[in-house]
C-alpha cells in the first residue's frame, strides 16, 4: 500500500514539474539561473546549436559569438543576444531560439526548525508558506514569530526580511507572505 501511495505521489510530481517547464517557457517571464540547462537552436547550424549549462557566473559560452551573460535574463533576450552576436559572422541574419530543458539552478533553501530542512526545486511561483510546506512544516520547537528571508542582491549585499507565519496562519498580514526567488534561504529559528 505504501508502495502504491509513493509511486502516486512521484507520478504526479513528475507530471506537475512536466507541466510548470512547459508553463515557464510559454509564459516568457522566466529568467534564467546559473545552473539550469538551455537548448541553443541556430536554424540551419548544427555546428552552432547545442545544449548550455549556465556556469555559476551567470554566463554561457559558444563558438564564434562569445560570451553571454544569461542569468538573469529571459530566453528571449538571451537569444536576440545571441542573434546579435552570430550576426556579424554569418551572411544571413541567423534564426537563434532559446529554451530551457532544465531548471534545476531555480532553488530555494529552507533551514532550522522545520521537519524536512533542504533545497527545494522551484517551478512554479512560490510564496513563504508554500516553502514551508515543501519543508514539512515548523517543528514544535521553531519561533514562528522571527521567521527571516535572506536574499542576494544584484550587488552582492544580503537582506533579511522579517516573516511572522503565526500573523499568516490568522489571516493578518498577508502581504508579508512574499514570492520567493531564486536562491532565498528561508531561516526558521
Amino acid at each position: 500500500m505504501l508502495k502504491k501511495i509513493a509511486w502516486l505521489v512521484l507520478t504526479s510530481a513528475l507530471a506537475f514539474v512536466a507541466q510548470a517547464n512547459e508553463q515557464a517557457n510559454e509564459q516568457g517571464d522566466y529568467q534564467i539561473n546559473p545552473g539550469d540547462v538551455l537548448e541553443i537552436m541556430v536554424w540551419d547550424e548544427d555546428a552552432l546549436s547545442r545544449q548550455s549549462r549556465v556556469r555559476p557566473d551567470g554566463f554561457i559560452s559558444l563558438p564564434l559569438a562569445g560570451e553571454f551573460r544569461a542569468g538573469g535574463v529571459t530566453p528571449a533576450a538571451l537569444a536576440e543576444a545571441i542573434k546579435t552576436g552570430l550576426g556579424s559572422f554569418m551572411n544571413d541574419d541567423p534564426t537563434v531560439t532559446v529554451t530551457v530543458v532544465d531548471m534545476s539552478g531555480n532553488i530555494v533553501y529552507v533551514l532550522g526548525k522545520v521537519n524536512r530542512p533542504g533545497a527545494f526545486p522551484v517551478l512554479t511561483k512560490v510564496d513563504v508558506t508554500q516553502a514551508l510546506a515543501w519543508a514539512g512544516g515548523l517543528n514544535a520547537f521553531a519561533d514562528e514569530g522571527e521567521i527571516q528571508i535572506l536574499r542576494r542582491l544584484d550587488d552582492g549585499t544580503q537582506q533579511a526580511i522579517s516573516f511572522d507565519y503565526g500573523s499568516i496562519k490568522n489571516g493578518e498580514k498577508l502581504e508579508t507572505n512574499i514570492l520567493l526567488q531564486s536562491g532565498d534561504v528561508v531561516v526558521v529559528p
